[in-house]
C-alpha cells in the first residue's frame, strides 16, 4: 500500500513537474507588441484579452488566468520599450502600474508656466510643485525644455518629472552642440537658445527659420536693435499683442526696440529646427522683413526697400478698407 501511494506521488510529481514546464515554455516565446500599448477603460480580464486579440496580439485565457495573478492592469497608455518580448515579460509589464504612462506636448513657442499649467492637469499633479522644481533645477527660465512630444510616467513625482524632460532635453542640445561642432557650456548654449527662442517666435514656418537667424545675426555684428515683437513675447506676455504701449512701458531686456543685443534669456521653448537655424543661418545680407499677403515674409537688404514693402502693404489694406466701408453704405 505504502508503495503504490509513493507510485501515485511521483506521478502526480511527474505530472506538475511537466506542467510546469509546459508552462515556463509557453511564458518564454516570443510576442510581437507595439512600444506604446493603449488599454482602453474596463472592468474585467476578459475585457482587457480581446482588446489584445483585436490588436493581433496572441493571447488567450491562460493570459488571462495569469493576469488575474499579477494583478487587473488599469486602461491607460502602456509603455513596453520594445516590439519584441517574451510573454511573461509582456503580462508583467500591462499589470504593472509603472509602466502606464500619458503623451503630452510642449508646442514650439509655448512659455513654460503655461506649459507647467498643462502639465499639471494632464497628469494630476501640483502645479506649484512643478513650477518650483523647474526652477530649482533648470539652467534657463525657458528652453529648458525641448519643445516636443514625452510620454511621462503616471508614478512619477512632480520633481521626477521635471528631472526627467530636463535630462531628455539636456541629452538632445548636448548632442546638436557636437553635430555642430560648439561648447555646450551653460552660458554659450543660453545664446544659442535665446537666438532660437526669437527664431521661433518670429519665423512664419521651418523653411524661414534659417532666413530669420541671418537677420538677427546681421543687425547683431552691425550693432542694430533687432526690434522685433517676438522678444517681448516672453513670461505672461506669451500671447499678448505688442502695442506701442508696450514697447513704450516695458524696460526690461526683452523689450529689443530699447534694448541693443539679445534679450537676456530665451523667450519661449523651443524646437529642434529653431536650434538648428540658430546654429546654422543662411548666408544673406538681409536686415529686416516684413509679413505679406500669404502669411508668411518678405526679407530686404535695406531699410529703404523695407519702407517701400510696408507703404505698399499700408496703402493696400486702406484700399481695401475703403471698399469695406463703401459696401457697407451702399447695403
Amino acid at each position: 500500500m505504502l508503495q503504490k501511494t509513493i507510485r501515485i506521488v511521483n506521478r502526480l510529481e511527474s505530472i506538475l513537474l511537466l506542467l510546469l514546464f509546459a508552462l515556463l515554455f509557453y511564458l518564454l516565446q516570443p510576442v510581437e507588441t507595439p512600444k506604446n500599448l493603449r488599454l482602453a477603460p474596463h472592468r474585467s480580464v476578459d475585457a482587457i484579452i480581446t482588446q489584445l486579440q483585436k490588436r493581433r496580439i496572441p493571447v488567450g485565457r491562460l493570459d488571462g488566468w495569469i493576469l488575474e495573478q499579477l494583478g487587473t492592469p488599469r486602461g491607460g497608455w502602456v509603455y513596453l520599450g520594445k516590439n519584441r518580448m517574451n510573454r511573461l515579460e509582456f503580462l508583467l509589464k500591462i499589470a504593472s502600474p509603472d509602466t502606464r504612462f500619458k503623451p503630452v506636448t510642449l508646442i514650439p513657442g509655448e512659455t513654460t508656466v503655461i506649459f507647467l499649467n498643462g502639465l499639471a492637469a494632464d497628469l494630476d499633479k501640483n502645479v506649484s510643485r512643478l513650477r518650483n522644481a523647474y526652477r530649482r533645477l533648470s539652467p534657463w527660465p525657458e528652453a529648458g525644455i525641448l519643445a516636443e512630444s514625452y510620454n511621462i510616467p503616471l508614478h512619477y513625482s512632480e520633481e521626477r518629472i521635471i528631472n526627467y524632460l530636463l535630462n531628455l532635453s539636456r541629452r538632445r542640445y548636448k548632442k546638436l552642440a557636437a553635430e555642430y561642432h560648439v561648447s555646450f557650456d551653460p552660458r554659450s548654449w543660453q545664446r544659442i537658445l535665446t537666438i532660437a527662442s526669437i527664431i521661433q517666435k518670429e519665423a512664419a514656418n521651418r523653411r524661414e527659420m534659417p532666413l530669420v537667424a541671418s537677420v538677427i545675426y546681421n543687425r547683431l555684428k552691425k550693432r542694430m536693435r533687432l526690434q522685433m515683437d517676438g522678444t517681448l513675447n516672453y513670461g505672461r506676455w506669451s500671447h499678448v499683442r505688442v502695442t506701442p504701449e508696450r514697447i513704450r512701458d516695458d524696460n526690461s531686456t526683452f523689450n529689443t526696440y530699447k534694448h541693443r543685443g539679445l534679450p537676456a534669456s530665451p523667450v519661449c521653448n523651443v524646437s529642434e529646427a529653431a536650434i538648428r537655424a540658430a546654429l546654422h543661418p543662411a548666408r544673406s545680407d538681409y536686415l529686416y522683413f516684413f509679413r505679406n499677403d500669404r502669411g508668411t515674409h518678405d526679407f530686404s537688404v535695406s531699410y529703404r526697400k523695407h519702407l517701400k514693402k510696408v507703404r505698399k502693404k499700408r496703402e493696400e489694406l486702406r484700399r481695401e478698407q475703403a471698399r469695406e466701408s463703401k459696401g457697407k453704405s451702399r447695403k
